[in-house]
């Protein structure tokens, strides 16, 4: 009986301490859960993080190279030799403590306010153009002075068509084959947005909106019939645009042969240095700090031609790299998108997407205008070109995409986003 009633109790024992470990009741035994450390944030995107903070790295090296000999020009004499490496570093802080409070921001937040921000957009694209708040540089009036910095609304604009053509399409869902009903709408609301930015003139960032709205829609499930006529429309549109404009198309003649006599020191003059520079750089390039071009020839190389520079300094191996690093970061983003649809967050998805397709089709542009390969077109290297207010909102916009990711991987887990 002794014996009986010992392995009793250690049968009993065992049970209790296999229970311990389990929310459950074994047998007419009642368990309480075990105290564990609280489950950890889901974690984030390492990976897209570190290839955006090297292009923000190359960008801030070659930004320093490419400017450091602008003093030497009378027209910036008053500037120190590391004037525009200062003040693009001052604009790298700014943006990260931007994108640092952005990240905290819920996803469904920027769903309930995405209108709003497209209203806000419209509104500071009005008053650039008001005289006395608008700042014009070279016959373009972009900017509005901030004091410490000179704000470009149209990159915000950039981010806001985001966001509301997500949210568009959300609302939209059940009229996606109606084209009136489905196309109309978001096709005034980029019309208006285009109108303001073609009287600035921008003709660059209208493409690229035109093109962030069009793939949101393809991207949210919009005909594909409906998706093909308006991208017909939207190239007739270009086309015309392009033919009524002198300057336009005298960009377009020099775009085909820039090294002829009259083009040479005119529209194609950009151009044909940048294919200098390339050509110079060769496979390996002539080494940090050893580019000519830069040195005067070269106009805007620590803005819209930095990609030459890069070429010139790092050859073909520098510039094959800047390109596989905006592949991977494009490839990535897109990817969190599907990721985020397939987990029944529409809006996230298409903002994340959104994002990818910005940042792919301006590295596209600005990459085929510094090769030659496209006419020129005053849009700047994502990260990496000089210029606060496109830092900023390059930023702002990679937050957004990490915290879609980590809500991503709360679901995951079983968490609530």
């Amino acid at each position: 009986m002794t014996a009986l009633s010992t392995q009793l109790g250690n049968w009993l024992g065992k049970r209790r301490k296999a229970a311990n470990a389990l929310p459950v009741r074994v047998g007419a035994l009642e368990v309480s859960r075990v105290q564990s450390a609280p489950v950890r944030l889901a974690g984030y995107d390492q990976a897209l993080l570190w290839v955006t903070v090297a292009l923000l790295a190359i960008g801030l090296v070659m930004v320093y190279s490419a400017s450091i000999a602008m003093p030497d020009n009378p027209k910036f004499a008053r500037y120190a030799h590391s004037h525009f490496l200062t003040r693009h570093l001052l604009s790298l802080v700014l943006a990260f403590v931007v994108a640092l409070l952005l990240f905290q921001v819920p996803i469904s937040n920027w769903e309930r306010a995405a209108p709003w921000v497209f209203v806000a957009s419209i509104l500071l694209l009005v008053v650039v153009l008001v005289p006395g708040l608008g700042k014009g540089v070279n016959g373009a009036r972009r900017w509005i002075s901030l004091g410490f910095m000179s704000f470009q609304p149209s990159e915000f604009a950039k981010f806001a068509v985001v966001l509301y053509a997500a949210d568009y399409m959300v609302r939209r869902m059940g009229v996606k084959e109606r084209f009136f009903r489905a196309v109309v709408p978001m096709g005034a609301a980029v019309a208006i947005v285009g109108f303001l930015l073609l009287m600035e003139p921008d003709f660059g960032a209208f493409m690229v909106i035109a093109v962030i709205a069009m793939g949101i829609l393809f991207l949210g499930g919009v005909n594909a019939r409906m998706f093909f006529l308006i991208a017909a429309v939207l190239i007739l549109i270009f086309a015309a645009m392009i033919a009524m404009s002198d300057w336009r198309r005298e960009r377009i003649f020099a775009y085909l042969d820039p090294w002829s006599e009259k083009h040479a020191l005119g529209k194609g003059y950009q151009l044909s240095h940048s294919l200098i520079a390339i050509g110079r750089g060769e496979i390996f390039g002539v080494g940090l700090g050893g580019s000519v071009e830069k040195l005067h020839w070269l106009p805007e190389a620590h803005t819209d031609f930095l990609l030459a520079v890069i070429g010139e300094e790092f050859g073909l191996v520098g510039v094959i790299c800047v390109i596989g690093l905006f592949l991977w970061l494009t490839r990535r983003i897109m990817h969190i998108g599907r990721q985020a649809i397939a987990l029944d967050r529409v809006f996230a998805g298409l903002v994340a997407q959104g994002v990818g397709i910005w940042v792919g089709f301006q590295a596209f542009i600005n990459m085929g205008v510094n090769l030659g390969a496209l006419p020129t077109k005053g849009l700047t290297l994502p990260f990496m070109s000089y210029g606060g207010s496109a830092i900023l909102m390059n930023l702002a916009a990679i937050a957004v995409v990490l915290r879609i990711d980590v809500e991503n991987r709360q679901l995951m887990r079983g968490g609530r986003s």
